[in-house]
């Protein structure tokens, strides 16, 4: 194992980019890219300079981030929701996703017979359609229960690529729904939900004491632990939505309330998070995958086009406000956990509950639909 490997520095490699991507922030035009995006970039740039490992060749680390820092740092911000603030936000989100649900699998079959994919990939063309579209509907989980029962895992070359292609249009798509919002704000100014407004918080410095570092750790700790045991009773309910509704019980308690430091610390967990998103972008992994990669980049790529052109011109048509037309395109393209990054880069803690929710409905909803595609095609 070298160096780069070695799972502590990998870790404190992960920090320094959200170090600087913090930093950066400081400088006017640092400001206007977001942490987010910084946090992403900078990661992406040290994975393809072989800095740090790529997320797809594993690490421990990486594996760590995914099944315990993802969820721990989603439970702590959700314990800033109130309830009361998220009246307003939850139908429109919810009417968005289902546009941007529908503007994927539009974006399937346009892309599909303008592409012809089938020529390059073959007879399993309709399973990789199946799978882009559950993928871009509700996140990589669909993506991998669609390939599995097609068993394209097994071929292994096509699984590469489309696993590669997959975090090669996302992550990019994800960056600009962070930045778009911002500047549709300003050519095209749209009324923010009211509820918008009852969430705003400074973005100064928050105090973190020790105790109430100690308190959403254990709280989040026994909250993931509760959650496992919870699925292990009740098999057929997502994990995330027992750890989500424990969250918000406890957000309404007067007690967790008073807790400084929720949004510092599951903030910085959700960079941590975005980070190894940004080691997905492995150009090196997609050049070795040759002619395969380029049509899958095609068809891909004029898929999440669409689904874009779609979700914001009717949302558009509508008057909808743009952090909601970005925040339910996350749901869909990088399911619950963008989707909640999305929120508290656009400083919208209203979007947060109606954020994950759409975003668990898009992990059973895209598995079906693509199923349905593959089918169909």
């Amino acid at each position: 194992m070298t160096f780069t490997q070695e799972p502590l520095f990998i870790a404190g490699t992960l920090c320094i980019a959200v170090f600087f991507a913090t930093w950066l922030t400081r400088f006017s035009w640092g400001k206007t890219v977001g942490m987010p995006i910084w946090a992403i970039l900078i990661c992406a740039l040290l994975s393809n300079l072989g800095v740090i490992p790529s997320a797809m060749d594993g690490s421990p680390v990486y594996d760590g981030v995914f099944l315990y820092l993802a969820p721990l740092g989603i439970f702590i911000t959700m314990l800033e929701v109130d309830l009361k603030s998220i009246k307003k936000a939850g139908f429109p989100l919810l009417m968005m996703f289902l546009l941007g649900s529908l503007a994927t699998v539009i974006g399937v079959l346009v892309s599909w017979y303008l592409v012809n994919p089938a020529v390059q990939i073959g007879e399993l063309a309709p399973a990789i359609a199946g799978m882009f579209t559950g993928t871009y509907i509700g996140g990589s989980i669909n993506f991998n229960a669609i390939a599995l029962h097609y068993e394209v895992n097994q071929s292994g070359n096509l699984y590469a690529a489309a696993t590669v292609v997959d975090n090669l249009i996302g992550t990019p798509w994800i960056i600009a729904m962070l930045i778009l919002p911002k500047y549709l704000q300003k050519l095209f100014p749209r009324k923010k939900l009211a509820s918008a407004h009852t969430g705003e918080k400074s973005q100064g410095i928050e105090y973190v004491s020790i105790s109430s570092l100690a308190s959403l750790l254990a709280l989040g700790f026994l909250g993931i632990t509760v959650s496992k045991v919870l699925v292990g009773w009740f098999p057929q309910v997502p994990e995330i939505i027992f750890l989500t509704t424990l969250a918000l019980i406890l957000a309404q308690f007067p007690s967790v309330q008073q807790l400084y430091g929720k949004h510092t610390v599951g903030f910085f967990m959700i960079l941590i998070f975005l980070a190894v998103i940004g080691t997905l972008c492995d150009f090196g992994a997609l050049a070795q995958t040759g002619e395969l990669a380029g049509t899958l980049m095609l068809f891909v790529g004029l898929l999440v086009l669409i689904h874009g052109l779609v979700i914001f011109g009717v949302g558009a048509l509508l008057k909808m406000d743009w952090d909601v037309i970005a925040v339910a395109s996350q749901a869909n393209v990088g399911g619950n956990t963008t989707a909640i990054a999305s929120a508290e880069s656009l400083n919208r803690p209203d979007l947060l509950l109606p954020g994950m929710l759409v975003g668990t409905l898009g992990n059973a909803l895209g598995t079906y639909v693509g199923f349905a595609v593959a089918g169909l095609l």
